[in-house]
């Protein structure tokens, strides 16, 4: 089993800075990708920006590109989500995921953490 928890999160108000970390441990057999999701109140779950173990590279929704950037500790224990620039439509709670070879889940990721929330005032 995997087990994912973040922290970072918090109010901040707009044109401000964040910085998110998933830590992880367990059995990360199988890891390919590592990601963060956010979700507001009444949308859907949306991708925020993934990495792609192995091959290091990394995507990032258009809302957040040039703001946003995702790391990953030299370990690959922690992964990271730097946030500038923050504008009240990032207001969400935070998740990392883990997608593996060997276990499926929503969204294809099948570990999750329990999130964080992040609130951007204006």
């Amino acid at each position: 089993q995997v087990q994912l928890v973040e922290s970072g999160g918090g109010l901040v108000q707009a044109g401000g800075s964040l910085r998110l970390s998933c830590a992880a441990s367990g059995n990360l057999y199988g890891r390919w990708a590592m990601a963060w999701f956010r979700q507001a109140p009444g949308k859907e779950r949306e991708l925020v920006a993934r990495i792609r173990w192995g091959a290091g590279d990394t995507t990032y929704a258009d809302s957040v590109k040039d703001r946003f950037t995702l790391s990953v500790d030299d370990n690959e224990s922690v992964m990271y989500l730097q946030m500038n620039s923050l504008k009240p439509e990032d207001t969400a709670v935070y998740y990392c995921a883990v997608a593996s070879l060997v276990q499926s889940g929503p969204d294809g990721f099948a570990f999750w953490g329990q999130g964080t929330q992040v609130t951007v005032s204006s």
